[in-house]
Formats: structure tokens, C-alpha cells, sequence
């Protein structure tokens, strides 16, 4: 979904990962710009701490992104990447246009709202912008280490999945593991999550995009088996016999702005030929 601001606030924040090879003279480029413009701006440290600000921009890459967008969108704060790592389907510019990037700020913009997936285990909560990953947990004293995953959408069974686990993708991570693992890739905007088997031992078992209206159940078919929860790449808990995940779409979205020539597909085949090099 897309909308036009045409007046953007100038209270500013900035997450940044320091650990990019071309972070320093991207930062130092964008601290001189914002100085210039007079446009008022607090340096986050910490995710914790991002707070009162009306964008926030980010410094990094994909993975800095996914770090910061959960918090930023629970408090309504929009998001701007620029690009300082190696791949950037999150980011709208690369380093070397950071003078773009300060120029969107002053506006006219438009706005790109994504969809976040919530995760609920027993009585905890959890955030995803890409995917929620059920992954099998290694043991030693397992003859086997596949795992056996039963899903429900609405409480209708789609099917029990042997293999390493599942990929629950929302339109935004429909171009990172889900897409390695054979699922579709799906434009921002529809209103859609993909199920995806990794590494299925049945020939049958496909990915499945389902409704984001819907609500989604995954629970351990086996005993003697652990389930490892991953939220956008990051281990939360491991899952055992009997407990289950109930996955539908977050209240909140995150919101990012978009220049007004924005166009996924050009971006989309420009990362993917630069992922394939």
C-alpha cells in the first residue's frame, strides 16, 4: 500500500551498523548533509533505545534493517535505508547516494507499508518483517535429525511436512530464505504469507501462499524431536512435543519511504543478478 506525504516531519533518528566496511564515509556524508540542511537528528546506539522521532534512517544493509524495523514500526516510526553492506532489497539508496537520501527527507515522499508476522508460543510473542523459521533441533542422541511438521490454516489441515522444517514468509522475506528454499516471490503489496518446506523428503510437499487474513498453526508431529524458532534470522526458543505456534499478520506494519521513481522489479532484478555473481 502507498501514500504521498507532503510535508515530512524533520525529527530524525539514525541506527547504524558500524561493522560495514563502507559505513565510515557513508556516516560521515550523511552527518555533513544533515548539518547543512539544518535538519534536527538523534544517533541510536541500541535498538531499545529508538524512540521520539518521526524517520528513522538506517545505515547498513539488510540485516541492519531487519534489527531496527520491528521497534520502528510498533511506535509508528517510518523507515529509510541506505545501503553501507553488500545486498539491499530492504534499502531505497545505495552509499553513494546519500545526498538523495537527505533530499527524500525534506519531502514530498511516498510511503510503502509492509506487513509484520506475529508469533505466538504458549503465552510469548514474537515479530518478524522476513519469516519465522522452524528449523529441525540437532541432538545427539537422535537416530535421525529430520523433523516431522504438522500446519493448520483456520483449523483446517494442510498437510504434516518431513524434512528440516518450515519457512512461514511474509511478502518481504519472499526474496530471502524462502526464496532459497524454492518458494515464490511475491510484490510487497499483496496480502499474502508463503509457507515453504525445507528440504521436504516427499516430492509432494510444495510452498503454499496462503491469505494474511488467515492464521496459521504449526505444531511437532514427533516426540522425540525439538524444533528451533528463528524470527528474522535470530533464535527465540526451541519448541517441544506438544507445544504449538500460532502465526497471523502483526496490528502493525513498517512503513518505508519510497522515492517517487521507486520500482520493485527493477530493483528486484538488480540484486537478484547481483546475488547470483
Amino acid at each position: 500500500m502507498y501514500k504521498i506525504l507532503y510535508n515530512i516531519c524533520m525529527n530524525v533518528g539514525i541506527y547504524c551498523n558500524r561493522e560495514t566496511k563502507k559505513y565510515k564515509p557513508i556516516c560521515d556524508a550523511l552527518f555533513v548533509l544533515l548539518k547543512k540542511k539544518r535538519i534536527a537528528h538523534t544517533v541510536f546506539e541500541e535498538v531499545e533505545a529508538i524512540g521520539g522521532v518521526d524517520v528513522l534512517v538506517v545505515l547498513g544493509g539488510d540485516g541492519t534493517i531487519l534489527k531496527a524495523a520491528i521497534a520502528a514500526g510498533r511506535l509508528g516510526i517510518r523507515v529509510l535505508g541506505i545501503n553501507s553492506g553488500n545486498l539491499g532489497f530492504l534499502t531505497e539508496f545505495e552509499g553513494e547516494q546519500v545526498a538523495e537520501a537527505v533530499a527524500l527527507l525534506q519531502g514530498p515522499a511516498e510511503t510503502e507499508k509492509r506487513s509484520v508476522l506475529e508469533v505466538r508460543v504458549g503465552g510469548q510473542v514474537f515479530y518478524a518483517l522476513n519469516d519465522a523459521v522452524f528449523q529441525r533441533g540437532y541432538s545427539a542422541a537422535a537416530d535421525d535429525n529430520v523433523v516431522a511438521v504438522t500446519a493448520h490454516i483456520d483449523g483446517k489441515k494442510v498437510d504434516e511436512i518431513v524434512g528440516d522444517g518450515v519457512i512461514v514468509s511474509t511478502p518481504t522475506g519472499s526474496t530471502a530464505y524462502s526464496l532459497s528454499a524454492g518458494g515464490s516471490i511475491l510484490t510487497p503489496d499483496i496480502a499474502a504469507f508463503i509457507l515453504t518446506p525445507i528440504c521436504a523428503h516427499s516430492l509432494h510437499n510444495r510452498p503454499i501462499v496462503f491469505a494474511d487474513s488467515s492464521a496459521l498453526s504449526v505444531r511437532l508431529s514427533d516426540r522425540d524431536t525439538a524444533l528451533s524458532l528463528f524470527c528474522d534470522g535470530k533464535f527465540v526458543l526451541s519448541m517441544g512435543s506438544g507445544e504449538e505456534a500460532v502465526l497471523r499478520k502483526a496490528p502493525f506494519g513498517v512503513e518505508f519511504l519510497k522515492r517517487k521513481d521507486s520500482n520493485f522489479f527493477d530493483k528486484l532484478l538488480f540484486k537478484l543478478n547481483k546475488w547470483s555473481k
